[in-house]
């Protein structure tokens, strides 16, 4: 006679594919995901629904436009929906006392992946132990943000045919900026590239990247003399002085307005670079700038949604 009170076999676990910063992202994935946001974007955006029923959390305590917009377009044009919060420090339990573990254990178990941005840097991964979907960074404080450098290496391929042999400058606040951070460990992964780091030796790339980039042999040139650096770059990154990443005011003075893109600096720019940004800006580009063809920020910003759409299939489908 069957014993019926016999428990069935155990189902095989299948890993959950969380994105949690750029260790997550070898080379092979990178490829991939940048394969599938180049076909999202031929389709011109429009598919047949490949998350349809399924159904993402955006959690952001901290502010967004870009990041949350391009998330939740990605999640709609996929036919999924979404569930925001977009000022969930104010407008959720967190206002309470409520751990990011706690929300998000009981989160995860509404929805089907979770898109988290957190000022505490690690919080993705804290957020990953625990969760029962796949988490996604949308950036952690002076962290990482992959997803933005996924969409700057889409945004580089895309411009210019190729991710190798480039001469890259990343300019501004290194130490605090997540997507430099992250696009830095990303463009390692691709060979004969140079990444010529511009900054005043306060806001200097942290030794915790300058370690990574070591252990690849990344060649890295530093400096501080922007106007010395424009001529050899096939890219230019320029980023925002983060008046909320410094410890007063008076620090910040000390460096705003350091670095700033003007037609002068464009007119020492090679002809074939470009210029990206991360956005929004805040006075480092000047808007005369913007009808320079080489000015690619805003089509870097339109990558973002091909490369989310990428990011969430992967998560979450095929």
């Amino acid at each position: 006679m069957r014993d019926t009170l016999t428990a069935p076999p155990a189902k095989t676990q299948v890993p959950l594919r969380h994105l949690t910063g750029p260790h997550t992202l070898d080379r092979a994935v990178i490829e991939h995901l940048l394969e599938q946001a180049a076909g999202f974007e031929q389709a011109g955006g429009i598919q047949p629904g490949p998350l349809r029923g399924r159904l993402l959390a955006t959690m952001f305590y901290e502010p967004s436009t870009r990041t949350r917009f391009s998330f939740e377009a990605a999640m709609y044009r996929l036919g999924g929906q979404v569930l925001s919060a977009e000022n969930a420090t104010q407008a959720s339990s967190a206002a309470k006392g409520e751990s990011l573990e706690d929300a998000v254990r009981v989160i995860s178990g509404y929805v089907d992946s979770i898109v988290l941005r957190h000022p505490d840097v690690g919080a993705p991964e804290r957020a990953a132990r625990v969760a029962q979907v796949p988490v996604i960074s949308a950036g952690d404080g002076a962290g990482h943000h992959p997803t933005q450098a996924l969409l700057d290496l889409y945004t580089i391929q895309k411009e210019l045919g190729r991710l190798d042999h480039l001469r890259i400058g990343l300019a501004g606040d290194l130490r605090h900026g997540r997507t430099v951070r992250s696009l830095a460990l990303l463009l390692s992964r691709f060979p004969a590239n140079e990444l010529v780091l511009i900054s005043p030796p306060g806001l200097r790339m942290g030794d915790d990247i300058m370690g990574s980039l070591e252990q690849t042999r990344q060649r890295v040139r530093q400096t501080q003399d922007f106007a010395a650096a424009i001529p050899g770059l096939d890219v230019l990154y320029q980023t925002r002085i983060q008046a909320e990443r410094f410890e007063s005011p008076e620090e910040y003075e000390r460096y705003r307005g350091i670095y700033v893109v003007s037609p002068d600096v464009m007119r020492r720019l090679p002809e074939r670079a470009i210029v990206m940004h991360p956005l929004p800006r805040v006075g480092e580009i000047d808007p005369l700038v913007d009808a320079d063809p080489r000015a690619a920020y805003f089509r870097q910003a339109r990558n973002g949604l091909w490369v989310r759409m990428a990011v969430l299939d992967w998560a979450m489908g095929r």
